[in-house]
């Protein structure tokens, strides 16, 4: 069985971070393991509170991971302060981790900051260019690349200025009023934007959605798909979760994970 780390921070209300993660990794067929870099107090209304780990526990946790089941594929989302990044990115050179998916969570939906100012730019120094590919929506590639996105030419224009500066895959994320549901991949292995069309689906039950597709794309690299076929099979789950219209609490919901398993056909 291929196996999958996540390194992200964990979500009380079971929708979004670690929570979210594990979960679509299992429904994809890989076995999930997990370094928690903070504890939040969340639902799918707001975070009211975030207690970080120290970066002395969250190295152990990436060397008790690394030193016994060696992950195929990994995905970073929450990483809230520099000393943590630079924890990462030193373990990561250090194994020599393969297939990362950076998701460079920022902001929460319900629009709680996550990252601290000087973290973002450690974030671009130290983490982004050992990605595989990143996956930041519209806000997020915005404050990464320094540009307004409007329109399918902006967003192809901003996933080849996150590949110049980074040197990796870019896939900019529509929504947020812009593009709906489209995702365009700018490769590192390629010279041209590529394309992924979504259906739109009226679910307000939203909360988790970036967590889920940047796992289900590290699930998929970790079972040696490439990239192309990684994203697609990605935003493919990602629409079966949403059309399952699960809705559990009195906001936004946390998104579903409960539908078939996609595993090895």
């Amino acid at each position: 069985m291929k196996k999958a780390l996540t390194i992200a921070g964990s979500d009380s209300g079971g929708g979004a971070g670690i929570q979210a993660d594990i979960k679509t990794m299992t429904m994809n067929g890989v076995f999930a393991m997990s370094a928690v870099t903070a504890l939040t107090a969340q639902n799918t209304t707001g975070v009211t509170g975030i207690l970080e780990v120290s970066p002395e526990f969250l190295r152990k946790q990436l060397d008790a991971v690394f030193e016994d089941i060696f992950p195929d594929a990994v995905k970073i989302g929450m990483v809230s302060s520099s000393a943590l990044i630079n924890v990462i990115a030193d373990r990561l050179e250090h194994y020599e981790a393969k297939n990362i998916v950076v998701d460079p969570v920022m902001v929460a939906t319900s629009g709680a900051r996550l990252i601290e100012e000087e973290a973002v730019e450690v974030l671009k120094d130290r983490l982004l260019p050992l990605a595989t590919v990143i996956t930041p929506n519209i806000p997020e590639a915005e404050i990464l690349t320094g540009m307004t996105i409007t329109g399918e030419p902006g967003m192809e224009e901003a996933a080849l200025e996150l590949y110049s500066r980074y040197g990796c895959s870019a896939l900019v994320k529509g929504g947020h009023s812009i593009n709906d549901a489209n995702d365009v991949l700018y490769r590192a292995d390629e010279n041209k934007p590529v394309w992924f069309r979504g259906r739109r689906i009226d679910n307000p039950n939203t909360h988790g959605t970036g967590c889920t597709l940047s796992s289900a794309i590290a699930s998929n690299l970790a079972k040696g798909y490439d990239l192309s076929e990684s994203v697609e099979r990605a935003k493919a789950y990602l629409s079966g979760a949403l059309a399952a219209m699960l809705d559990l609490g009195k906001g936004s919901g946390p998104l579903a994970h409960n539908f078939e398993l996609m595993g090895e056909e």
